[in-house]
């Protein structure tokens, strides 16, 4: 199973709206030989099982499948998973995770058992649900999983006071924090980031992605100048910008004849959308995991709202200063027993910085 789980991760970022799965199969007649692997492809299809099935041929019959999610049972632009591992004969199916998605839920694991197919459920669950952690928070309450990046120095600045940022961290840091885009669906940033950096928000890490990851800007005035690199790739790269509803429309037709998508989401009583609402749309449109790389007000937004449920922090071994810009802004937080806690996962040395990575705590 964590062979399997090894191949789902290279779907991380590229399968999305569908889930990223690995699938192995071993023959037990055989010493346990693996005849067959494989992993959901770019844009969600082929899925791994019919991979898997596909490199093995007639050597799947009696196998032993072990899949990280729970095969499809219905029918959508391909058959269902679970009639091609019956008709392939397999004997037995080794699964991580029931599917939530409604169409599935139970059928595939039901359905393999009426055709005489042993089936064992729960092997590496926890695990298999950590991976695939934005496709169920996707199907189970409709928002994408976030995780808010940051490059910080030692005092927790992301930037002088004048706003000179480039660069605290080394290169090797900037080089894994591509590695992160890579494996989102979505790299998200607020209007004041776009403005003050201009970046580009994608990943330049040779072999990268063939399905760019969808570039988000929060821009509640549609404040993104059309000379922006954002809107100058839009043609090339999905480009999302999110506004509050009656958002200039002439603006709004500017943006959208230079192949930018504007989405509308329901304004907050600061005119800004609102973080549960911007979720939501982005859920809708099949994102499943969204890496938020700034701003300040947009980090304590989702973070007020609940919203964010992974950190990346890359901490140099610099000190900047109270005068320097912090990560988030305020959250108007009056007691230690309100403030946001997260769970330290790991811990690790990038280059001459650290890189530590949280969850939240449930």
């Amino acid at each position: 199973m964590r062979a399997a789980l090894a191949l789902a991760r290279r779907g991380l970022g590229l399968v999305w709206p569908n889930p990223a799965v690995g699938c192995v199969l071993v023959r037990p007649d055989l010493g346990g030989r693996v005849v067959g692997r494989g992993w959901t492809q770019p844009g969600g299809r082929p899925h791994a099982e019919t991979e898997a099935l596909a490199r093995a041929g007639e050597g799947a019959r009696g196998a032993t499948a072990h899949v990280t999610l729970e095969p499809c049972a219905h029918h959508g632009e391909t058959p269902p998973c679970v009639e091609a591992l019956i008709a392939a004969g397999i004997g037995r199916a080794v699964v991580a995770l029931e599917d939530p998605d409604p169409r599935v839920q139970g059928r595939g694991l039901s359905r393999l058992r009426e055709a005489g197919v042993s089936v064992s459920l729960g092997i590496c669950e926890g695990e298999a649900a950590d991976l695939n952690a934005g496709f169920l928070l996707r199907q189970r309450v409709g928002r994408p999983l976030f995780t808010l990046k940051s490059a910080l120095s030692l005092d927790g600045r992301i930037a002088l006071a004048g706003g000179t940022s480039k660069w605290i961290t080394g290169e090797v840091a900037r080089a894994h924090a591509h590695r992160l885009r890579d494996r989102h669906d979505g790299v998200m940033v607020g209007i004041g980031t776009a403005l003050a950096d201009d970046p580009e928000l994608t990943c330049r890490l040779p072999g990268g992605t063939r399905r760019p990851s969808v570039r988000i800007v929060v821009d509640s005035r549609l404040r993104l100048p059309s000379s922006s690199r954002l809107v100058r790739g839009a043609a090339d790269v999905p480009t999302w910008v999110i506004v509050a509803e009656g958002a200039e429309p002439k603006r709004r037709s500017e943006l959208v004849d230079r192949g930018v998508t504007v989405i509308e989401a329901e304004p907050g009583p600061d005119g800004r959308p609102l973080p549960a609402s911007l979720a939501r749309e982005l859920a809708k449109r099949g994102l499943t995991r969204v890496l938020v790389e700034g701003g300040g007000e947009l980090a304590a937004g989702l973070l007020k709202a609940g919203l964010v449920d992974r950190l990346v922090c890359f901490r140099a071994p610099r000190v900047i200063g109270g005068d320097g810009i912090a990560a988030i802004a305020g959250l108007g937080q009056g007691a230690l027993i309100d403030t946001k806690d997260f769970v330290r996962a790991d811990v690790r040395a990038v280059g001459v910085d650290l890189l530590e990575f949280y969850r939240r705590r449930d």
